[in-house]
């Protein structure tokens, strides 16, 4: 049985060839390419499968006495080694708090496609997005749903109109949907039945994703260390996430989104 490996290096001396040399060396020890991408900072990595183990260490022998090169990374693949190849760039942790990624909106597709292998895995998760208005939270989460082919359900929401449920029906408790919850809107237009529900989606082995996590938890007995993932999205990197009083709105039936899309 072949096991993946994920190989990324740093060109200390570029030169032409070295990646066909590379190539090369591998396929004389019987590993396979799967996967190839530039990254970030002149550097290369890949998706590889072999055999044994032994052909893997004896690959790493061979390059630490290449001088035009270092091995940066070789080791079993996590989540962000896959996404990496794939996009050709790291997401980014926040060097203070491990659980909080960032993204800008020019990196929707790598947010998506991260979203989406999270939801495919089996059990609790809660995930919490951050950021400012329009900057396409929902939209990407929706898009990670039908990525991982899960069903999406609003328990509350601005996105199509003022969505806040106090009950669900048969057939939408299931571990495979994604609860998506909007903060600020469960805050300022929930009632008891509503936050009824929210414990009793809690309680599911399934992933619920609350919009203004740094709201919701100010208005429940859940706190920011029961998430499991903190995903801020911003317009660019130097943009503030702030969340400045605004004036209570006044709803009605039929308000639309614009309303109310904070």
């Amino acid at each position: 049985m072949q096991t993946e490996w994920y190989f990324e290096y740093e060109i200390r001396l570029n030169r032409p060839g070295i990646l066909g040399d590379i190539s090369s060396l591998l396929g004389m020890l019987s590993i396979n390419i799967v996967t190839i991408n530039g990254v970030e900072n002149e550097r290369r990595g890949m998706l590889l499968r072999s055999e044994k183990e032994d052909q893997i260490k004896r690959f790493k022998s061979i390059l630490e006495t290449i001088d035009t090169i270092s091995i940066t990374k070789l080791r079993k693949p996590k989540l962000r080694d896959k996404l990496a190849v794939r996009h050709g760039k790291y997401i980014h942790r926040d060097a203070d708090d491990r659980k909080t990624i960032r993204f800008v909106r020019d990196e929707l597709g790598l947010l998506v496609d991260f979203m989406a292998e999270l939801y495919k895995k089996e059990g609790h998760k809660l995930i919490g997005i951050r950021g400012m208005p329009r900057v396409g939270k929902t939209e990407s989460v929706v898009a990670a749903s039908v990525c991982a082919n899960k069903r999406w359900l609003f328990v509350s929401s601005t996105l199509l109109k003022q969505t806040v449920r106090s009950r669900l029906i048969e057939g939408e408790y299931s571990n495979d949907n994604i609860y998506i919850i909007d903060g600020i809107v469960s805050k300022r237009r929930a009632n008891e039945q509503h936050w009824q529900l929210i414990r009793e989606i809690m309680q599911l082995e399934a992933v619920k994703v609350v919009e203004h996590p740094d709201i919701f938890v100010q208005a429940t007995e859940y706190d920011m260390d029961d998430f499991d993932y903190i995903i801020e999205l911003r317009s660019d990197e130097n943009e503030e996430i702030t969340y400045e009083p605004i004036e209570e709105p006044q709803f009605t039936e039929n308000d639309g989104f614009n309303m109310f899309d904070f």
